[in-house]
């Protein structure tokens, strides 16, 4: 199985390859199915990189994401004051509390990790001890009911223990580029190993 690299673009098989699988084509019936040589429309191919490209570019911010116990940190301190007790309803009080949180640095996750009143109420205490025992709370994530140390591990603090905050980079992110990488590149070899495109198979050999 020899490879060509004289025109990559081209073929990357020599001719006696080629001519195998043009007989090869012409000759097998597949049922009476038949297939031309045809090459991908390009609009086609610049749709399918643009789809790639846009999806990378729209789930970056979001790859990895979890909500850490900081940006609720303060939502949590908001509902025991008379302003939120006040209100009976607890959509009433959670929009009060959004709308009044001072900290501004969580606003966007805030906003991309939406709450309501019964999720702040299961993990109310334990953010509350968390506060009491000074940790950063960044290091800290909440999956539904519990407030649990997150399982990043960055670099070493000065006490000896591995940073626990998301990293701007997710490593699944590296994993998924390079299975769309190798997947496109699979499929460009295959195709390349096959007849050019300005050959077209003469169906009435075989039927």
């Amino acid at each position: 199985m020899a490879w060509n690299f004289d025109k990559p673009l081209y073929s990357l098989t020599d001719e006696s390859q080629n001519t195998a699988a043009r007989k090869t084509w012409e000759s097998e019936s597949l049922g009476g199915i038949t297939e031309d040589n045809n090459r991908l429309p390009q609009p086609v191919v610049w749709l399918l990189a643009a789809t790639i490209v846009t999806a990378f570019l729209i789930t970056f911010p979001l790859w990895g994401q979890r909500p850490s116990a900081a940006i609720f940190s303060e939502y949590v301190q908001l509902m025991d004051t008379p302003e939120v007790q006040a209100i009976a309803d607890d959509k009433g009080k959670m929009d009060y509390i959004v709308k009044n949180v001072k900290d501004t640095k969580y606003k966007a996750l805030q906003d991309r990790h939406p709450v309501e009143m019964d999720d702040l109420r299961m993990v109310k205490d334990q953010i509350i001890e968390l506060n009491r025992q000074g940790v950063d709370l960044e290091e800290y994530t909440v999956v539904g009911q519990h407030v649990v140390l997150a399982n990043f591990e960055g670099n070493m603090k000065p006490d000896g223990t591995r940073q626990r905050k998301q990293p701007w980079w997710d490593k699944g992110y590296t994993i998924d580029i390079f299975y769309v990488a190798y997947f496109c590149i699979a499929v460009v070899i295959v195709i390349k190993r096959l007849p050019h495109f300005s050959w077209q198979p003469d169906h009435s050999v075989a039927h």
